[in-house]
């Protein structure tokens, strides 16, 4: 049985929330009407892939007016360098391991997101917002895991990535035929992608258009620019850079399309859009990938490139224009921070997320309400931590990519490489090529301390540890 409960008291824990946030809409307090939410979401989207970031060989002009017209942020982390690790984080205000998620699930996959957790769709449906996802869900495939089931009126789009396919090019056998699903119903089975940024965009603006008169949460969670590229006629070949070029271009089509619905029924002083992506750039596939522009490594990794990407949020009114934010925030963030302007109650479990609000709007003198932000990948390994300035790294295994990239859609192969307790000052050090562990051994001892908080909480299998805060996914049977 799913479970609904919220309640009004607070508690403490390790950069833990289980609180009421209190204040509905009082900030311009332009209407009685409760606000609109919008989360667009690219996958594997790099860090310097939109303009507003320093994107090369395309333009990007709706989601550069939207960064003119809203904030940007040049510190915004996902927790994990992966798809559903990523997006169940985003959806739930929880690190990903506290809830059972990690990598990316696929057709094998007999688990996904508990009933028992609670998503934005979720908590907006206190006050009864109608609610959608158009895109990739990649929380869980069968039944009981699709959005549905989680709080979401609406779905039409594929449950996990459109490399999980047939012919796959490194695991041509491994997977059946790509399903496209509307609601809980499989409408189509390896659909032409070429057409998936135009539809998920078709049904973004129609939604608004229907509930233009109601308060509303619309997530799209693009399946794109993750590989296989495919971008429709209206793009194709008008990018410089290729193909790459062409679908992000078409991504910032689809925003400039979802913003203009907004304005034409007037809606822009009334809703909060954010744009960001579910992590950084595949940098194995060559020119199907991205870039992380100044920052080291990409999806698949800690270091920055994989897990610092472009993030950019509008709310006429509210968040001042032209306006730039340097404070390390998370996805985490983003439900409580929903649950605060609409004076929804949060969950009634721990949650790792907090309210950003006054850093969001720029209200003179916030901080990031986060000491520290963790980051853990492959076996629930606490990989690194960021704490202001600091960036530390522990010692692990990762993927690095030594040889010469792939291209045209064939990936280059990864090797394994290893890094030991690191330290880099990422305010003057953004691509991480100093390791200072030896200069600042007060900042190392700190910052250790708080990593042995969380392997208490959350577990850490770098160092076998389990975490006593750990919720376990759901389960099909």
């Amino acid at each position: 049985m799913k479970r609904r409960a919220f309640l009004k008291t607070a508690g403490a824990g390790i950069g833990l929330t289980v609180a009421a946030c209190s204040g509905a809409w009082s900030i311009g307090q332009k209407s009685e009407r409760l606000p609109n939410f919008v989360i667009l979401l690219a996958d594997d989207l790099g860090y310097a892939d939109v303009g507003a970031f320093g994107a090369k060989g395309y333009q990007t002009p709706h989601l550069d007016r939207m960064a003119a017209q809203g904030r940007i942020f040049t510190d915004f982390y996902v927790s994990q360098p992966v798809c559903s690790a990523s997006r169940a984080s985003l959806l739930t205000g929880c690190y990903a391991n506290r809830i059972g998620i990690n990598g990316a699930l696929d057709h094998t996959a007999r688990h996904g997101i508990s009933g028992g957790e609670a998503t934005i769709a979720e908590i907006v449906k206190q006050k009864n917002y109608a609610t959608a996802i158009f895109g990739k869900w990649h929380l869980g495939h069968l039944p009981p895991f699709l959005p549905t089931r989680h709080g979401f009126d609406e779905y039409f789009g594929l449950p996990y990535s459109n490399d999980m396919r047939p012919n796959h090019p490194s695991n041509k056998n491994y997977y059946p035929p790509l399903p496209l699903i509307k609601g809980e119903k499989t409408i189509a089975t390896n659909p032409d992608q070429s057409l998936l940024t135009t539809w998920y965009t078709e049904h973004a603006v129609s939604f608004i258009e229907r509930n233009k008169d109601q308060p509303f949460f619309l997530y799209v969670a693009h399946t794109m620019p993750h590989v296989p590229l495919a971008v429709s006629d209206k793009f194709k070949g008008k990018s410089e850079q290729g193909l790459y070029g062409d679908v992000v271009m078409e991504i910032d089509w689809s925003a400039g399309q979802i913003l203009a619905a907004l304005a034409r029924h007037g809606l822009e002083e009334r809703t909060l859009v954010m744009f960001a992506s579910d992590n950084g750039p595949w940098l194995s596939y060559g020119n199907h990938a991205g870039s992380a522009g100044p920052l080291r490594e990409g999806k698949g990794t800690v270091w920055e490139g994989g897990i610092r990407v472009p993030c950019i949020m509008r709310w006429r009114g509210e968040i001042p224009a032209g306006s730039r934010c340097r404070e390390p925030l998370m996805t985490i963030d983003v439900l409580p921070t929903i649950a605060h302007l609409m004076g929804a109650r949060l969950p009634d479990h721990p949650i790792d997320g907090k309210n950003i609000w006054p850093i969001i709007s720029s209200t003179a003198g916030a901080k990031s309400p986060h000491e520290v932000l963790y980051f853990y990948y492959g076996r629930n390994e606490l990989q690194a931590l960021r704490s202001e300035r600091w960036k530390m790294i522990f010692p692990h295994t990762y993927d690095s990519l030594t040889e010469k990239p792939g291209r045209d859609g064939q990936p280059a192969g990864y090797a394994k490489a290893k890094c030991g307790l690191e330290l880099y000052d990422l305010e003057n050090d953004i691509g991480e090529k100093q390791n200072v562990i030896d200069r600042y051994p007060d900042v190392v001892k700190k910052l250790q301390d708080l990593a042995e908080q969380m392997r208490q909480e959350l577990g850490d299998s770098l160092t076998n540890r389990q975490g006593r805060g750990v919720r376990a996914a759901g389960i099909f049977s």
